[in-house]
């Protein structure tokens, strides 16, 4: 809560100061001069509470249930070079916990004055889903309107059924349509968002691959998440934006793990970005990998259809595995394998390696790490689902992130229907680790 100090006249200098339930147990108001009003204590439930102020002057007591505007007199020290009077007058308000109301008044002094309250407490808001908007997952809509959220929060209020679509609950994969009316419940950004907001992500451009008015494709590199959230203040997304402040819009089309570095779309218009996740929902888009998994891969072994069940582990970090058939909460997955060199063992590494080429149809979270695990043929650096004694091995050869890398993406573009074919080479730092573990022993 600020006051604003409108001045007295000449002779006398009035200041205006608020107290009550809205404002901070202990602060101060500093004068013409830099003379500080030190200390003051706002009124508490029972009883108004002493305001130490230069001169030593008191508070006359309130009745504790609302704001107190204080204007008292007393004079300036004759030492000090200020005018004779400086004038407060005390007033009470009705039981109120906001001064909301009770903006203006005139001092006794005859000069107005503004107090300036908190500010106001969120409301409801109601979103109607547009025409470019349909057929977007709810989570992505909202990641998209409610800039500054934090993502663990968004989820959240989906979760709680605190965001309504219809005034009926809604999951965060459901697909809007046009026209469905969105309840967003009050949301208050945290200190740290409004941080965020005042020190934004570092602007950042990525290796471009393709970019046309519709979208653009970039190669990210690994230990880069693509959107802030979950620990991380920022991502490729975020940095894209401060880079390209003249974009009217940049959106994530689809993800990749933090630690998979290639090909990632950005769309740059509302419709492409609709009709590029609709091929990527309806599977009319070839995704391929390329990962560097332990073992000798059997050649005949081409197509894992593994359902996957998603999990938490006791803090909170997000954990997947094969799961039955028969498992309400298992997810559909297909991965398809094909076997593009092999590295031999050595005496260091005597487990020898595969290099494949994986396309998958569905895209469930770890779905090709899990699927290449539960195989016996994890991939090379995985922190989370690999052999972590082989993994102590590989970094001391010169691999220090996991082997699995956006390769290849074919699909039709969202405004001509050509069809392209998107490749990101392999990463510096995969193409010598991989040179490293084939060169032969001397």
């Amino acid at each position: 809560m600020a006051v604003n100090d409108m001045g007295s006249g000449r002779g006398s200098l009035c200041v205006h100061v608020v107290l009550g339930q809205a404002v901070p147990a202990r602060w101060g108001y500093s004068v013409v001069g830099s003379r500080r009003f030190a200390d003051s204590t706002a009124a508490s439930a029972g009883g108004g509470e002493r305001g130490r102020f230069v001169r030593r002057n008191r508070w006359a007591r309130g009745p504790g249930s609302g704001a107190e505007v204080g204007h008292h007199c007393s004079p300036w020290p004759e030492q000090s070079g200020r005018p004779a009077v400086n004038c407060w007058q005390i007033k009470h308000l009705p039981h109120t916990t906001s001064v909301a109301h009770y903006r203006h008044g005139v001092s006794a002094c005859g000069k107005a004055f503004t107090v300036a309250s908190d500010p106001p407490a969120p409301a409801v808001r109601h979103l109607v889903v547009d025409d470019e908007s349909s057929g977007q997952r709810l989570d992505n809509f909202l990641i998209r309107e409610l800039k500054g959220v934090p993502k663990t929060h968004l989820y959240r209020i989906i979760r709680s059924g605190e965001v309504r679509r219809n005034k009926g609950r809604v999951q965060a994969d459901d697909r809007l349509q046009a026209g469905d009316v969105l309840r967003i419940p009050p949301i208050r950004l945290s200190a740290r968002a409004d941080d965020k907001a005042a020190n934004p992500a570092p602007a950042r451009e990525f290796p471009v691959i393709h970019e046309d008015d519709a979208f653009l494709a970039i190669a990210k590199p690994a230990g880069v998440a693509v959107h802030g959230g979950s620990g991380v203040s920022f991502g490729v997304i975020e940095q894209l934006r401060q880079a390209r402040p003249q974009a009217r819009l940049l959106e994530l089309v689809h993800r990749l793990d933090r630690e998979t570095s290639g090909l990632l779309l950005v769309a740059k218009k509302k419709s492409a970005l609709k009709a590029l996740q609709d091929q990527f929902r309806e599977r009319e888009t070839g995704k391929t990998y390329l990962a560097l998994v332990r073992g000798d891969w059997p050649v005949t072994r081409r197509r894992i259809e593994w359902p996957l069940h998603k999990y938490l582990l006791p803090d909170g970090e997000r954990r997947v595995r094969v799961t039955t058939a028969d498992d309400p909460d298992g997810q559909y997955a297909l991965t398809l394998v094909k076997v593009a060199r092999r590295v031999p063992p050595s005496p260091a590494l005597p487990s020898g390696f595969t290099l494949l080429e994986v396309t998958i149809r569905t895209g469930r979270t770890h779905q090709i790490r899990v699927h290449l695990a539960h195989a016996g043929h994890p991939i090379a650096g995985d922190d989370k689902y690999g052999d972590f004694e082989l993994n102590r091995g590989l970094q001391a050869a010169g691999l220090r992130r996991m082997f699995l890398h956006a390769w290849r993406l074919r699909l039709q573009h969202p405004v001509t229907a050509e069809t392209l074919q998107l490749e990101a080479e392999l990463p510096a730092e995969l193409q010598s680790a991989l040179a490293a573990l084939e060169k032969p022993i001397q």
